[in-house]
């Protein structure tokens, strides 16, 4: 059986310990786009020596960097062939700004598994704190499981983000390019769905596809950019569920809307009548 519900709903697993560098955020950053204007003292402040900016979303991939292999899912009552697998939603909260460099401890847990029929969706919650005891960032993953459904738990909730009804405050073209998947893949995630087109072929792909927490960190960047003056210390969350393929080369589009102390909308790739790529984005400023 895939998926033990007495076993999986509530363990926790895989906790470690790992430290990152200030180049480790560079090159976090520079997979998302960052340099892209290499005059721009904005962009520059992403992959400056020894101070770069931390985008919060960084968390998400800070314990990731020495991975050479191809991620598992393989928790406690979890087993499930990765080719099945697709990222949900992703969401992290910082209560402060993210230091450059530093060391953290990380426990993962399982909160959530819901049995959508065809489909199974686990819901994952990792917290990290400093090597002191300091919280640092809290994260929230959900990965779709296809064909994992059917086990016999609650089908879970359907909830989206309402959007305002008047045009969005901000449109903001996201370009990726061909090799985007190549370069964030660096970042630790060496799933072959990025790289290897037969891999890519026998998943249904006709072609390798982006990661979505590239996606979701270059929407991320790309919003602090337009947004909040690329101040990515202002931001202490942010969120996005999961919605379709990115294609390396596409150009993206963000739409959002401003709502008290946070923007909602969603992100769309326009050469693909308006395709959804994410929804319920929400960004939350200090």
């Amino acid at each position: 059986m895939a998926i033990d519900l007495d076993v999986a709903l509530g363990a926790e697993f895989g906790q470690v310990e790992f430290s990152w560098t200030a180049t480790n955020v560079q090159l976090y950053n520079l997979a998302l786009g960052a340099g892209s204007d290499p005059m721009d003292p904005h962009e520059l402040s992403y992959v400056v020596d020894n101070t770069p900016q931390v985008l919060p979303t960084f968390g998400c991939v800070a314990a990731s960097f020495n991975e050479v292999d191809p991620p598992k899912v393989s928790w406690p009552g979890v087993e499930i062939d990765l080719a099945k697998i697709l990222h949900a939603s992703e969401k992290v909260t910082v209560p402060a700004p993210l230091p450059p460099s530093g060391s953290a401890r990380a426990v993962s847990r399982i909160v959530e598994i819901w049995d959508k029929g065809k489909a199974a969706v686990v819901v994952l919650e990792t917290s990290v704190t400093g090597t002191d005891g300091t919280p640092l960032w809290t994260q929230h993953r959900s990965i779709f499981a296809r064909g994992e459904g059917g086990f016999g738990g609650e089908r879970g909730p359907s909830t989206a983000t309402e959007l305002p009804d008047r045009a969005p405050d901000f449109r903001i073209d996201i370009p990726t390019s061909p090799q985007q998947a190549l370069l964030y893949r660096l970042c630790g995630d060496r799933n072959p769905l990025h790289s290897d087109p037969a891999f890519a072929k026998a998943a249904g792909f006709d072609r390798p596809i982006l990661h979505g927490l590239c996606t979701y960190g270059m929407t991320a960047k790309s919003t602090v950019d337009a947004a909040l003056g690329s101040d990515a210390g202002a931001v202490r969350s942010f969120g996005a569920r999961f919605a379709g393929v990115v294609f390396p080369g596409e150009t993206l589009q963000a739409r959002l809307w401003k709502d008290g102390d946070r923007l909602v909308g969603n992100v769309v790739a326009p050469s693909r009548e308006d395709a959804a790529i994410l929804n319920d984005v929400e960004l939350v400023t200090a």
